[in-house]
């Protein structure tokens, strides 16, 4: 690009991928602890667009009362020093605040999380000033100043582009949000101390201190666990998610990103986890009577996560095929390892549940859905048209059920999620699960009044047809059947506010003062 200095244009680039790969490692900086649902996102876009407005509007201003490219590079040096400097600061900050999540102090919660958003203020607003400075610095006729102004900024947005993706596919998931933050503070860094012995040596040798300044910065940064659980006994950062393997008195727990969900449990020797789960294994007997074990031919799980449904079916309904989709797949390996996620019928797909199921070439006697929880509540399994796939894929006495998140006094999602499935189901019903604020919906492909359910659980009982865990779970089933909702609102591929509804939820219950009734399911 004739005219603008090669490094300068080096310079820009580096910065602007610097700026968006600081904000994408700042989500899984805060994701880890406080999740990533669009309260947690909107919040993090939001003030670093307010810090990079800051930072146009200081730069410019800075630029045309002291157009010295000495101080531009100072700037970038400042600016990668200050980035090193937040995952050093914010460590002590989150581990309180992983803490105050686990024991539902929401003024902890929240104060922590404004307190680390503000950790980002200086190095974003100084990688902000980058881009006007250095159009100021380019510019020698102004009659070209709309060609060089736009040059700059394309490879300023070209160099977000990869600092966009190049820490989600490969960074993270490699060396940890830590480092990270590290790696490309050290990149701005090389590239401010690079420029600032091109303009002034003297002033650069005055600024070698900054290099052994991040080192010791990564010395204290890096090495430590994320968070401080009890228990833990592996973390690991993917693509997708911040994972937690808990082991206390034998049994294991998977931990996400907040870590207030446990997403799978495993015990070797024991079936029934006392969770959701467990009513799954219910779904078959709302067909009428009699059933048997025998006649659950095959299962698709929605959500695999660790596999604690496919393992209690497999001990219940025996060796029957299993299809699970799960979309991380590092958490499908952690299951292998920690979770005894090795049934040999079992074919864990690390592929988005829903495609997977409108791609599977086969029919399920039930499909389990355990992607639900607020505020990560896919849209697009939720809808019309995803049930309609769902109903494709059962066989013709086929059920589906879905786990369900609701508050106290407000059952919305429970509503629109059963008036949806009756747009499709000729029968759908609602199981509240004790001590917890989650609720099971089975919906079945043939029309089934209650009695099937009760006239079943007799026969087994009479009979001694199913394992005793499953008549406990029939037990269970019978005695927390709630009324199938009417009016709730029917979701859509076009039309699935899922999002505003748990966001509201969400927003409700921290206000309610109900956040010591929360059992974690």
């Amino acid at each position: 690009m004739k005219g603008i200095p090669r490094f300068l244009q080096l310079a820009v680039f580096v910065s602007g991928m610097t700026a968006l790969a600081v904000e994408l490692a700042a989500s899984r900086l805060l994701g880890n602890v406080f999740g990533t649902s669009n309260l947690v996102w909107a919040n993090i876009i939001g003030l670093i667009l307010v810090y990079l407005t800051a930072g146009y509007f200081i730069g410019g201003r800075w630029a045309d009362r002291n157009p010295d490219p000495t101080v531009f590079y100072r700037i970038m040096a400042w600016a990668a020093l200050t980035t090193a400097v937040v995952p050093v600061i914010s460590h002590p900050v989150l581990i309180a605040a992983a803490s105050a999540v686990e024991k539902l102090n929401a003024s902890v919660v929240i104060g922590s999380f404004g307190a680390v958003l503000i950790l980002f203020s200086v190095p974003v607003t100084l990688m902000g000033c980058v881009s006007p400075f250095a159009i100021r610095l380019a510019i020698r006729d102004v009659q070209a100043a709309g060609n060089v102004s736009g040059r700059l900024y394309a490879i300023s947005t070209l160099g977000s582009i990869v600092g966009t993706f190049l820490p989600v596919l490969w960074l993270i998931p490699t060396i940890g949000t830590a480092r990270t933050f590290f790696t490309f503070s050290a990149l701005l860094l090389l590239v401010g101390l690079i420029g600032l012995w091109l303009s002034d040596r003297r002033m650069a040798l005055w600024h070698l201190w900054m290099p052994l300044a991040l080192a010791a910065l990564y010395w204290l940064g890096t090495g430590v666990p994320i968070k401080d659980t009890t228990g833990m006994i592996l973390e690991k950062e993917s693509a997708y998610n911040y994972i937690q393997v808990i082991e206390r008195d034998g049994i294991r727990y998977l931990r996400l990103n907040e870590g207030e969900g446990i997403h799978s449990v495993y015990s070797p020797t024991v079936t029934l986890a006392g969770g959701t789960w467990d009513y799954f294994l219910a779904a078959p007997f709302f067909n009428a009577p009699p059933r048997t074990a025998a006649q659950v031919k095959s299962l698709a799980i929605v959500g695999l996560a660790a596999g604690t449904s496919a393992n209690q079916f497999t001990k219940i309904y025996g060796p029957i095929p299993i299809e699970g989709y799960e979309i991380d797949p590092a958490i499908i390996e952690i299951g292998r390892k920690y979770f005894g996620m090795t049934e040999p019928n079992l074919a864990a797909l690390a592929v988005d549940g829903r495609w997977g199921l409108a791609h599977s070439r086969n029919t399920f006697s039930v499909i389990a859905i355990d992607a639900y929880r607020p505020p990560y509540i896919p849209p697009h399994l939720t809808t019309v048209e995803f049930f309609r796939t769902v109903r494709s894929h059962l066989t013709p006495d086929g059920v589906v059920t879905i786990n369900v998140a609701r508050l106290p006094d407000d059952r919305r999602l429970i509503d629109g999620l059963a008036a949806t499935l009756e747009a499709v189901f000729p029968s759908v019903f609602v199981v509240d699960v004790p001590y917890s604020m989650n609720s099971i919906l089975y919906a079945t492909v043939q029309a089934c009044p209650l009695q099937n359910l009760l006239e079943n659980y007799r026969a087994v009982k009479t009979a001694g047809s199913v394992p005793q865990d499953l008549l406990t779970v029939l037990e269970w089933t019978i005695q927390n059947l709630q009324s199938t909702p009417t009016g709730g609102m029917v979701f859509t591929d076009d039309r699935a506010p899922i999002e505003q509804l748990t966001n509201a939820m969400v927003i409700q219950f921290v206000l309610s003062g109900q956040l010591s009734e929360l059992a974690p399911q």
